[in-house]
């Protein structure tokens, strides 16, 4: 390792992790935040909804919403990524609902389906709050709360009063919220997912 490799490394540890993410990221996080300023009610309900760009009523929602909003406003449909993913790989994602073939109305807004969907195409990253992977804004961060309840997140580039650790944007019940919560329940998984960068990338515009 050469000098000049050692001193890079160094400088790279001492950058916070809102400067380390990258632009996709920071724009992420920012329309997380504003997912935050919006007034929205928790309800997740099943809905029936347009395809592509679907959505329930804007003001209700739940944890997968915001992340789901959060891609949409930055230009890409989770709705018809997943969707599509599921059509033609049904068996790689988990058999909970008893379902027999997809639905787009719903698929893309429970956790389970989104977590398998980040996995396949995007980074799966360490978990923890020990983890070696960087927290990084524009991350997508899930839990399990309680042992039963399947929670999801995004992390943003604003940090919690310790200084270090990123507050995240998510809805528990309360509609969305910007809080101290990455390390508050056992975490079950850590993402980093860019569309541009995945060949199932679909913008927003496409149709099917």
């Amino acid at each position: 390792m050469t000098l000049k490799t050692i001193a890079l490394a160094f400088v790279l540890i001492a950058l916070p992790a809102t400067t380390l993410a990258d632009d996709f990221g920071q724009e992420l996080s920012v329309a997380a935040i504003e997912r935050t300023k919006q007034n929205v009610r928790y309800d997740g309900r099943y809905i029936s909804i347009a395809y592509p760009n679907g959505d329930v009523p804007a003001n209700i929602g739940v944890c997968t919403d915001v992340v789901i909003r959060s891609y949409r406003a930055v230009g890409h449909d989770l709705q018809k990524l997943v969707h599509e993913d599921m059509k033609a790989n049904f068996q790689a994602y988990p058999n909970i609902w008893g379902l027999t073939r997809t639905d787009r109305n719903i698929d893309h807004r429970r956790v389970p389906n989104l977590r398998v969907f980040f996995t396949r195409h995007g980074q799966s990253l360490t978990i923890g709050e020990n983890a070696s992977d960087a927290y990084l804004p524009g991350d997508l961060v899930s839990w399990k709360i309680g042992g039963r309840l399947a929670h999801i997140g995004v992390v943003t580039n604003k940090f919690a009063n310790d200084g270090k650790t990123l507050l995240v944007s998510h809805n528990m019940g309360s509609g969305p919220q910007l809080e101290n919560v990455l390390f508050a329940w056992p975490m079950t998984g850590h993402y980093r997912f860019n569309p541009t960068a995945s060949s199932t990338a679909a913008n927003t515009t496409g149709q099917n």
